[in-house]
C-alpha cells in the first residue's frame, strides 16, 4: 500500500529481447520494502519471451508499455513522460536495485534532497561479482564531477523529477551523461547516501560500440565544459585510465 507521507519514487526499466536477465531487474524493484513505488515498464515489442515474463508480475506493476521505439533514449523519454513520481530512477533490464531494502534506507538517509546518490558493483553476463567500478562515487557529487568520466552510474541517481528533462536523441549510447549533468546544474541538495545501491551488468552497447560511445561523451563532456578544457581533462583520463590498467589489467566501468 502506497503511503502519501513518504516521497513517491517512479523506477522505469526499459527492455527488448532480454528473456535472460529481464527477471532478475524486476524482482529486485517490485520486491523493496519501500511502499512508495510506481514501477514503469517500457518494453520495446520484444519477440523472445521477454514480455511473457513480465506478465507474470504485471499486478505489481503500474505501467506496461510494449510497442516499437526508435531506440532506448527514446524508451526512456516514453517512460518518463509516464513517472508521475517525485524521484525517479532507470533501472534497466540486467541491471538490480542492490537490496530489497535500498530504496527505504535511500529515502531514510536525508529529507528533501534534490538528488540521491551512491555507489554500484558491477557484475558479467553470467552474473559473477567484478567489484566496484573503475569511477568511484565522489565524497560530494557536482556538476564538475563528471570532468574526468562518469562518476556516477546511471542506475546509483535517483533525482527530483522536476528537475530532469528529456534524453537527447542526438546521442545514442551517451544520452544518460547529458541527462545527469543537466539535472546537476539544476540541484540544490545532493546527497551521498555512502553505500551501494545498485548492481550493473557490463558489455551493453556501449561497450559494443566503443568509439561511438567515447566520441559521443568527448562531444557531451565539451558541451558542458568547453572544448579546451575537455581536452586537458582527456590528458588525465588518459593517464588514470593508463595506471588502472597497470595495477587491475582490465578497465571497466
Amino acid at each position: 500500500m502506497k503511503n502519501n507521507s513518504k516521497p513517491l519514487l517512479s523506477v522505469i526499466t526499459v527492455v527488448f529481447n532480454n528473456a535472460e536477465c529481464i527477471e532478475r531487474t524486476v524482482l529486485s524493484v517490485v520486491n523493496q520494502t519501500y511502499p512508495n513505488i510506481e514501477y514503469i515498464v517500457i518494453d520495446g515489442a520484444s519477440t523472445d519471451g521477454t514480455l511473457d515474463i513480465i506478465k507474470r508480475y504485471e499486478d505489481k506493476i503500474d505501467v506496461l508499455r510494449s510497442e516499437r521505439d526508435k531506440g532506448i533514449y527514446d524508451a526512456m523519454n516514453k517512460g518518463l513522460n509516464l513517472a508521475t513520481g517525485d524521484y525517479v530512477l532507470f533501472m534497466n533490464s540486467g541491471d538490480e536495485i542492490y537490496s530489497l531494502n535500498t530504496v527505504e534506507r535511500i529515502f531514510n538517509s536525508s529529507s528533501d534532497a534534490d538528488i540521491y546518490y551512491g555507489e554500484t558493483e558491477m557484475y558479467d553476463e553470467h552474473w559473477n561479482n567484478l567489484g566496484v567500478r573503475r569511477h568511484k562515487a565522489p565524497e560530494q557529487l557536482t556538476y564538475h564531477s563528471f570532468r574526468y568520466g562518469m562518476s556516477v552510474s546511471h542506475q546509483a541517481i535517483y533525482i527530483r523529477r522536476d528537475i530532469t528533462s528529456p534524453y537527447n536523441p542526438e546521442y545514442q549510447l551517451s544520452a544518460d551523461i547529458d541527462w545527469i549533468l543537466k539535472a546537476l546544474k539544476k540541484a540544490g541538495k545532493v546527497v551521498n547516501t555512502k553505500m551501494f545501491v545498485a548492481k550493473y551488468m557490463v558489455g551493453g552497447m556501449s561497450k559494443k560500440k566503443h568509439r561511438q560511445s567515447l566520441i559521443e561523451r568527448f562531444k557531451i563532456f565539451s558541451e558542458h565544459y568547453g572544448f579546451i578544457p575537455n581536452v586537458l581533462n582527456h590528458f588525465i583520463i588518459a593517464i588514470n585510465l593508463f595506471a588502472y590498467y597497470l595495477k587491475h589489467g582490465r578497465t571497466n566501468d
